[in-house]
């Protein structure tokens, strides 16, 4: 293997400046891992500045000089070349800011206005200029926010443009994005959401085919994985964007659809002899280990147990304060604490069970492999739910994924988190090999983004803090689409977008507004209010008449008792003073219809 790389090639380099020689033009960098590498700026490459979606270009090509002051962290894109024993020269440099310690995504509106970007993106690729008629609704979006031919509406994804929508008016207030939600919930139940009265449960339907003026219910799933059977997380991701829109309005509605759901998981997913939930049921017997379902029989996943606290479970209990989503809460964390770690075999969680909870290291594709963004995810999970009942395990396991993972699931070189590796090393392997690529999917930069800023809110630590600095800059350089709009679904290793097949549209069965708006929103609460104490303001827009009390319970996300309070509320644009502070509850006027809430949050004194 002496000739191995014995051939130029383009690559990106992720490090912190040693030093820069101006005379020579050779800039020493050093990776996250500690290794340093040598880089050439002979040949005058162009330099810029991190940038937001909808901010135009910002040259820094005549600033490199004074900018490469040691520590400071970038992007360097070149080309190897093999001769002296290898060489690289820089073609392209992306700074993170203007100053050394300067991180533009930290700034207050960073995530505010790209969610902003986001949802108008999504509603002109949906809408058009005309009315928000989900009629029109399209599960494929191409890569500029054309259309496709294809006329399935999913409820996931109507869900997920839903909770995109909803959290776009958490953050900015805007009418016209909480119409789109409101309109895309009522569309849910009335075309997707089947009321069994018989058993006293919701469900939904997989989606619906539309061809003209008539539609064809999808009762089962159509995605190869699940395909004819009835999954969790279809069901569970149907409540996502009516449960974050149920936060703004209080539509007790909504509430009664999830609690009929959750009395289908209750009733048909959940085994009450070894707990947990299983994965699928059958169509026809609602039945988890029919032998329809082939090898989905008898099995429970990370989906089926933990999506449950992210999809909708945590908004319905910060919506309502109400103990017994609490309690599935905890049920969810303690199975997850208990079942799921499987360290003297691997870095990685276990992910797939069968129905005793041995290891089911066969299924379909993922065999005995990870998904890093489910551990990133984990670790994320458990420390909102550390912050609504503390135990040891859940911030024990959370940091021990946190302290382990960069090593296993990063690029060190690059930047950025790969997709599914396996988890254990064979032969003489010397690293935990690639399942099929190592490109590098939006959802779980996402993943590690929230999992590293919440466990620096909370339990602090500068390589916490180092990480999700790191993982923010990767995706903010390299994700973000600043030719047509919205965010790239998958990357290369070196961060250029891949275009090909499914990944390269912008709505999918896999894609829609979800993830890269609970990015926005929750990096917004994380960065502002937990890591850099700045004040926030959010919107609600409730009838005083359908809420317990009439109390609006305004808490962003699950966060550390008395870390935030409620600075000022404005209520139709005027001064209000009935709240509570500390509980982040604000009384509502005692009358009927709609009133606007905006509500300013503020760090609590340390």
């Amino acid at each position: 293997m002496a000739d191995a790389v014995s051939f130029s090639f383009s690559d990106t380099i992720a490090g912190y400046v040693v030093r820069f020689d101006s005379a020579t033009r050779l800039l020493r960098l050093k990776t996250s891992d500690g290794r340093e590498f040598d880089v050439s700026l002979a040949g005058d490459p162009s330099a810029e500045l991190v940038r937001n979606l909808d901010e135009p270009y910002i040259d820094a090509s005549g600033h490199i000089d004074e900018m490469l002051s040691p520590g400071r962290f970038l992007f360097v894109y070149g080309v190897h070349y093999p001769e002296q024993g290898g060489r690289y020269e820089a073609k392209r440099l992306v700074f993170l800011g203007r100053g050394a310690e300067d991180y533009r995504f930290e700034e207050a509106s960073w995530w505010v206005k790209q969610i902003e970007s986001l949802a108008d993106f999504y509603k002109r690729a949906q809408f058009g200029e005309g009315p928000v008629d989900f009629t029109q609704y399209r599960t494929e979006i191409r890569l500029g926010g054309d259309k496709t031919a294809s006329h399935v509406q999913e409820t996931d994804t109507i869900s997920r443009l839903v909770y995109g929508m909803a959290s776009a008016y958490l953050l900015t207030g805007k009418d016209e994005y909480l119409e789109v939600a409101e309109r895309g919930t009522e569309y849910l139940r009335k075309h997707m959401r089947v009321v069994d009265g018989e058993e006293d449960v919701v469900f939904w339907y997989h989606g619906i085919s539309v061809d003209g003026d008539s539609e064809r219910k999808l009762f089962t799933s159509e995605f190869s994985d699940d395909y004819d059977a009835i999954p969790m997380y279809e069901q569970i991701y149907a409540l996502a964007g009516p449960i974050q829109t149920y936060r703004i309005t209080g539509d007790i509605r909504i509430k009664n659809d999830a609690d009929a759901t959750i009395r289908l998981f209750d009733k048909f997913f959940k085994d009450e002899e070894q707990g947990g939930y299983y994965s699928h049921i059958d169509p026809i017997l609602f039945s988890p280990d029919h032998e329809s379902l082939g090898e989905n029989a008898e099995r429970k996943n990370w989906n089926s147990v933990g999506d449950h606290a992210p999809a909708y479970l945590i908004n319905l209990y910060l919506a309502t304060g109400e103990q017994r989503y609490a309690d599935f809460l905890e049920y969810t964390f303690d199975t997850i604490a208990d079942k799921f770690p499987d360290y003297k075999n691997s870095p990685f969680v276990q992910e797939r069970f069968f129905r005793d909870w041995s290891h089911d290291t066969a299924h379909s594709w993922q065999q005995n492999r990870a998904v890093v963004g489910h551990n990133l995810k984990i670790a994320w999970n458990l420390m909102r739910m550390n912050s609504l009942k503390a135990k040891p395990a859940y911030e024990e396991l959370a940091r021990k994924i946190g302290e382990i993972m960069p090593a296993v699931g990063s690029d060190q070189q690059r930047g950025g988190w790969y997709d599914v590796v396996e988890r254990i090393k064979t032969g003489d392997a010397e690293t935990y090999r690639f399942a099929w690529h190592d490109r590098k999917a939006w959802w779980q930069q996402e993943q590690a983004i929230l999992a590293y800023l919440i466990l620096k809110g909370t339990v602090g630590g500068e390589d916490f803090l180092k990480e999700a600095r790191q993982a923010e800059a990767f995706y903010n350089t390299f994700f973000l689409d600043h030719d047509e709009g919205a965010v790239y679904f998958n990357v290369l290793a070196s961060g250029t977008p891949y275009l090909l097949g499914t990944e390269r549209l912008k709505g999918s069965h896999s894609m829609s507004m979800y993830h890269s708006a609970e990015l926005c929103y929750l990096s917004a609460v994380y960065n502002n209010l937990l890591i850099n104490g700045r004040e926030m303001d959010f919107h609600f827009q409730p009838d005083p008449t359908n809420l317990p009390d009439r109390v609006l319970r305004v808490s962003p996300d699950l966060l550390p008792a008395g870390s935030v309070q409620v600075a000022s509320v404005e209520i139709d644009e005027k001064p209000w003073t009935d709240f509570d502070a500390d509980g982040l509850t604000v009384r509502l006027p005692d009358v009927q219809g709609r009133v606007k809430v905006k509500v300013r949050l503020r760090p609590a004194a340390k």
